[in-house]
């Protein structure tokens, strides 16, 4: 089954115009239809390439009844928290066995092949290349798409690292 969802700020930024997502918006995964029901969203250019990935928060195991969140304090929600709670019931799972548990879901061009695809990754970073970044392979040639922190650059294999 194949749907169509726009983000509103993808029309807001009039995104359809400049093709960034020429071929991203019919696919076979759902793109959400709102942040709320997230727990990592980005969308990146890398050369070539374009990315979309976002991971769906989790629902409470103990009460199915709400989705695990980060702690809310006085109508704030803490940022630095390092366990998540459910709202209906009050369970709490660290972040560390929380997030490893996660899927990142991917939809991407290739920018070495320039083909579209899909793919699943843990939603855990990896050192690629002296850089952490989330990282999963095209579908279609096998090579290894790295998703950075943003302003993050990835080392060439001929660069010395130079650490002050």
């Amino acid at each position: 089954m194949l749907t169509t969802i726009f983000f509103k700020p993808f029309l807001k930024k009039n995104y359809l115009s400049t093709g960034f997502l020429a071929g991203l918006v019919i696919s076979m995964s759902k793109l959400p239809e709102n942040m709320d029901n997230l727990l990592y969203f980005t969308r990146r250019s890398n050369g070539d390439g374009k990315i979309i990935a976002w991971v769906n928060k989790q629902e409470c195991q103990k009460c199915h009844k709400a989705k695990l969140g980060k702690p809310v304090e006085k109508g704030k929600v803490k940022m630095r928290a390092k366990e998540y709670v459910c709202p209906a019931c009050g369970f709490t799972e660290d972040m560390k066995t929380h997030d490893e548990s996660q899927q990142l879901i991917i939809i991407y061009t290739c920018p070495h092949c320039k083909k579209e695809g899909e793919a699943t990754t843990l939603y855990k970073r990896k050192n690629f290349q002296g850089v952490q970044a989330y990282v999963f392979s095209c579908t279609e040639c096998g090579q290894k798409i790295p998703i950075t922190k943003k302003m993050k650059e990835i080392k060439s294999k001929d660069e010395p690292d130079l650490e002050d």
